[in-house]
């Protein structure tokens, strides 16, 4: 997962730490996961007591608490052997009328023998916050902030996943890992998409898949002599009806015997089969597929760009939560546009910088060595996985310039003609009628932003113009830290703001968002005849 550290200005080659490759993390985080116990506690417990006793087990690593249905412990012991400890020293409990399924499994409650020894000597346990801050607490951190940057910082700050949220995704993950090794021993669940790229936030869903490529991989020693043994299998007509009934089994194990999985859904027809459940221990909406290695190579490219420059995740998160407020994407499948592809719309703005600030996809590729080759289903998916080996960017523009023209970038994109595409860079004729073309970094014949009607980019684009002529209209112009108002990137949130501004001016005869891209471009033309650094904030330029 993406380090979670205290946001910093980004900083210069000679100051750079060595970064872990996304593979190294992935199996780190899964080792812990697998040395990992989920315990539901008693409200009042005495935390010293409680690590007392299951350090009879072994030593622990680390722990923490959160709320969600009850008080859980999340416990790291130091060996796996610990684990098998536990389990040996735990009931299967008795439920009177109704009947327990034995299932041995790393979730366990906690009861008190003694609850009034307990209640006289229980201390405070500290809980780690699993949920994003309400709207009226960021507000009034966004407002609080010295400037554009600290809002932008402070929001990526208050949303990115925690150490302790990134531990439990893993732990889920490797709960379901459990369930499916009872019929495909060797196989592994891991997590994809926002909960390992560096750019989830929290409360998003635990998208995960489960990988069967290892089994049946033989080594050298085992193919020597003669023969050649193979498993007997069954053989079904094709690859999609395997992996639906591998999900099939899977969601009945999840229903039938997963403890806390419940609302079961299993999606068998859908272009990619999944299974959808809660995880309720967790809290995690999880959709489970099986073999979607694309999926990680993409999850593994956004990884990269996120940790190139800590410019490129705080954008990210602001860009999308200034979408979200507007409607402009859903939780529901819809026409809307995603989450994914307003990343690969802020990624390719970056690499449309002078200097650039991230590197195209091509560029990864080409200093890519024989170790990082990779061909997924007959797709090109290699790119350099070592983060030590890319040359940070020179460009030193401040998240604030940035803001300001990503909005008039695509505020003035011609949507009609051009696609994005970040494996060059560059911007492209369109293959395709559709209103947003954005190629698929992997398959490259497809648009991920194929559902995207005319109407909803339509408002993207009104939005992005109105906002970019909001923050030009306040310049310098902050509030004083003793004032209600709101300004910067708290003012961009405001739904009603952009709807006021555009209900007002439509009343006139040009239509708001032409008038805008108008004054934009005046504010454009006198900001060339005037100069200024690469890292003044008044600058406005939309140079390649």
């Amino acid at each position: 997962m993406f380090p979670i550290v205290t946001v910093t200005p980004h900083v210069s080659s000679e100051d750079r730490t060595p970064q872990k490759r996304f593979s190294e993390v992935q199996k780190e985080r899964r080792e812990q996961a697998q040395r990992t116990v989920l315990i539901h506690c008693p409200n009042k417990i005495s935390e010293k007591k409680f690590l007392k006793y299951l350090c009879q087990h072994g030593p622990i690593n680390n722990h923490f608490f959160y709320e969600s249905f009850g008080l859980y412990a999340v416990v790291e012991f130091c060996q796996k052997e610990s684990v098998a400890s536990l389990q040996n020293v735990t009931r299967t409990p008795s439920l009177g009328t109704e009947a327990a399924i034995p299932f041995r499994s790393r979730c366990f409650n906690l009861k008190l023998k003694n609850l009034s020894n307990q209640t006289s000597e229980q201390s405070c346990v500290s809980h780690s916050n699993q949920s994003p801050p309400s709207s009226k607490k960021l507000f009034e951190l966004l407002r609080d902030a010295e400037s554009i940057d600290d809002q932008l910082n402070t929001l990526l700050k208050e949303f990115q996943l925690t150490e302790e949220n990134t531990k439990l995704r893993y732990f889920t993950c490797s709960l379901i890992e459990d369930i499916a090794a009872a019929y495909f021993p060797n196989c592994a669940v891991r997590p994809f998409g926002s909960s390992v790229n560096g750019f989830g936030k929290l409360g998003c869903d635990l998208d995960m898949f489960l990988d069967l490529d290892d089994i049946g991989n033989f080594s050298n020693q085992k193919t020597l002599g003669n023969f050649l043994v193979e498993f007997q299998v069954k053989n079904v007509p094709s690859e999609r009806i395997a992996t639906q009934k591998i999900l099939s089994v899977i969601g009945e194990c999840l229903d039938h015997f997963g403890p806390g999985c419940v609302g079961v859904q299993k999606i068998l027809n859908a272009r990619c089969p999944l299974v959808r459940f809660s995880h309720q221990a967790s809290g995690f909406q999880c959709d489970l597929t099986t073999n979607n290695r694309i999926a990680l190579k993409s999850s593994e490219l956004l990884y990269i760009y996120g940790a190139l420059d800590s410019r490129v995740r705080a954008l990210v998160f602001s860009i999308r939560c200034w979408a979200r407020a507007h409607s402009l994407t859903s939780s529901i499948p819809g026409a809307w546009i995603t989450n994914f592809s307003l990343t690969m719309m802020v990624i390719f703005f970056l690499q449309r910088r002078s200097p650039p600030i991230l590197p195209t996809l091509d560029y990864l590729k080409s200093i890519a060595d024989a170790e990082d080759k990779c061909i997924i289903e007959g797709h090109n998916c290699t790119f350099v996985c070592d983060l030590n080996r890319i040359k940070p960017s020179g460009n030193t523009e401040t998240l604030e310039l940035l803001l300001k023209e990503f909005f008039e970038y695509f505020g003035n994109f011609a949507f009609n003609k051009n696609s994005i595409n970040i494996r060059q860079g560059k911007e492209q004729n369109k293959p395709e009628t559709s209103p947003l073309h954005i190629q698929n970094p992997f398959e490259t014949s497809l648009n991920i932003s194929k559902n995207v009607s005319q109407s909803q980019l339509q408002k993207f684009v009104d939005l992005a113009r109105e906002s970019a002529w909001i923050l030009h209209q306040e310049g310098n112009d902050h509030p004083s830290p003793s004032s209600s108002q709101l300004w910067g990137l708290a003012a961009l949130l405001l739904p009603s703001v952009a709807k006021n501004m555009s209900q007002a001016k439509r009343k006139r005869k040009k239509p708001a968002s032409e008038r805008i891209k108008n004054l934009l471009e005046s504010i454009k033309s006198s900001s060339t005849e005037n100069p200024t650094n690469t890292n003044g904030t008044r600058t406005v330029s939309t140079q390649a």
